[in-house]
C-alpha cells in the first residue's frame, strides 16, 4: 500500500488530486494539507511513503517545504507540482533532493504513474520541464536568497523572516538589497517579479 500526502493550498485542487489517488488500486491518501507550515507536522503522525507537494503553498512554500521533510522523514518520496512556465522550479527543487517534479498539466493517468514510480524508489522529472529547464538561465540567487524572496513574496516582513529563517533582522535587510542587486531590480516588488518570471523562487 502507497500512503500519500497530498499538499495544495486550493482546496478543490488538494480534494480532486486526493480523490483521484484514493481510487487507484494499492494507493491510500492519508493526509491532505492546506499549507506548506503544516506538511512536517501532518507527515510525521501519518507516516507517508509519497508526498505530493504543490510549488506554491501558502505559509512555507513548496520546496522548502520538501527540503523540511526530506530532513524529517528521509525515507518518504518527495513529488513537487509545479507550473509548466516556472523552469527553474526543476533546478531548485532537484537540490533540495526532491524524487520527482511533475507539471499541473499533467494527466490524472501521468500523476498516477508518478506516485507509483517514486514509490518503487525511480526519480520522476517531467520531460517538458526539464527541456525548458536546459534553456532557462542560470539563477544567480543563493539558497538563502532564495529562501528569504520566497518569504517576501508572500508577503512577510523582514522581522518575520529574520524569525522564520532564524536571522536577524540585518541579515535579511542586507540580504534583500543584495537580491535587487543580482536580479537588477530596483525593488523588492520587481525583484520578485523577476525571479518569478525566471523560475528563481
Amino acid at each position: 500500500m502507497i500512503r500519500v500526502l497530498v499538499a495544495d493550498g486550493l482546496r478543490l485542487t488538494r480534494e480532486a488530486l486526493s480523490a483521484v489517488l484514493a481510487s487507484e488500486p494499492g494507493v491510500h491518501v492519508v493526509a491532505q494539507v492546506p499549507r506548506g507550515d503544516d506538511v512536517v507536522p501532518s507527515a510525521l503522525r501519518t507516516r507517508p511513503n509519497v508526498a505530493l507537494l504543490d510549488a506554491n503553498l501558502p505559509g512555507l512554500e513548496g520546496i522548502s517545504a520538501a527540503a523540511q521533510l526530506k530532513s524529517a522523514l528521509p525515507a518518504c518520496r518527495i513529488i513537487i507540482v509545479t507550473a509548466p512556465d516556472r523552469p527553474g522550479a526543476l533546478r531548485t527543487a532537484l537540490k533540495t533532493g526532491v524524487d520527482g517534479v511533475v507539471s499541473k498539466g499533467a494527466s490524472v493517468r501521468e500523476l498516477a504513474d508518478t506516485v507509483r514510480t517514486a514509490a518503487r524508489g525511480e526519480r520522476v522529472l517531467d520531460p517538458h520541464i526539464v527541456a525548458d529547464a536546459l534553456h532557462a538561465s542560470d539563477n544567480p540567487l543563493s539558497e538563502r536568497d532564495v529562501a528569504i524572496l520566497r518569504l517576501a513574496a508572500q508577503g512577510h516582513t523582514p522581522q518575520e523572516i529574520a524569525g522564520t529563517l532564524h536571522l536577524s533582522p540585518g541579515t535579511v535587510r542586507n540580504n534583500l538589497a543584495a537580491i535587487n542587486r543580482k536580479t537588477g531590480a530596483r525593488n523588492r516588488i520587481e525583484a520578485i517579479r523577476t525571479a518569478a518570471t525566471h523560475g528563481w523562487i
